[in-house]
């Protein structure tokens, strides 16, 4: 079976309507083409609706940061994507909830980029704001889908794709690969024998890659099984995410949603247990938050 690893653009044609991608054109501004190349932005429609899409492109590497290659995220990476999110929201600001484009995010990431001077300028900060950027379009109503067509992996994939309101993956035949961190990673930090972790990986979906294990964790709402499906899959997701966002449905969107539907699947085991000492500990602390009786622990 063919995988999708670096053909960002191959997907985009396949999901948007043909010839209709405007690379570098958001929210009717251009962008500088020769900006973090490997960061594809740009507009696009999707049956005649216009949509903003964002996908890596891992033809390019960053000649101002050498350890951005291969669809990584890097710096410049994080800042254009959030960028355009942001020309995305504001060209549709004044546009009632049903009319807000579409966010279409194309993910086929290995990974956030691990070099030094990254780390040192600040990729922490340039992420974290594509992360923001991502939340407030949610917020502000524009329904976000998350196409992963490769690889979804640790930094890149948390923020490229997981502050979607949906998430959608080419199934395992593909070679999809979707995992928090490699198994050899993990055994470095944990000094865990990578034969046990690897027998873990059989039982435990948090130890576990792949498309099938991300589903049951809740980390994935929906598993593709053929290329042509991709657009109208992308397309019922839009139109469901504007029937619950209008209804005031919020909570069965985004990461809150999928967090559920872990639990729902069985992936997630504890996570109930978790919430529910987590807010135990808030309720006793919140009265000497606010100025109250000392009958709680000191926060």
């Amino acid at each position: 079976m063919i995988n999708f690893y670096g053909r960002g653009r191959d997907a985009i044609d396949l999901i948007v309507d043909e010839g209709s991608f405007q690379e570098n054109l958001c929210g009717g501004e251009r962008l500088d083409p020769e900006w973090a190349e490997s960061a594809l932005v740009g507009t696009a429609r999707i049956s005649g609706e216009t949509v903003t899409v964002i996908a890596n492109d891992a033809g390019f590497a960053n000649p101002r940061f050498r350890m951005v290659y291969a669809g990584l995220m890097g710096l410049e990476e994080g800042l254009k994507m959030a960028h355009a999110v942001y020309l995305t929201i504001k060209a549709d600001e004044d546009k009632p909830l049903a009319e807000k484009r579409p966010i279409i995010l194309v993910v086929d990431t290995p990974g956030m980029s691990p070099g030094k001077v990254e780390e040192i300028i600040g990729i922490y900060k340039s992420t974290g704001a594509y992360q923001l950027a991502s939340a407030e379009a949610r917020r502000s109503g524009h329904p976000i889908v998350a196409m992963v067509i490769g690889r979804a992996i640790s930094g890149g994939f948390l923020c490229h794709g997981l502050q979607a309101d949906r998430i959608l993956a080419l199934s395992d035949t593909f070679g999809t690969m979707i995992h928090v961190m490699p198994l050899i990673g993990i055994a470095r930090v944990t000094k865990i024998n990578i034969v046990l972790l690897e027998e873990l990986a059989e039982s435990n979906p948090v130890f576990a890659a792949g498309v099938s294990h991300f589903y049951n964790l809740g980390g994935v709402d929906g598993i593709v099984e053929a290329v042509e499906d991709m657009r109208p899959c992308v397309e019922a997701q839009i139109a469901e995410i504007r029937r619950l966002k209008a209804g005031g449905e919020h909570d069965k969107v985004g990461p809150w949603s999928r967090l559920m539907s872990g639990i729902r699947r069985g992936g997630r085991k504890t996570s109930e247990k978790v919430i529910e000492l987590m807010e135990n500990e808030f309720d006793l602390a919140l009265p000497c938050w606010l100025g109250g009786e000392d009958n709680g622990p000191t926060p």
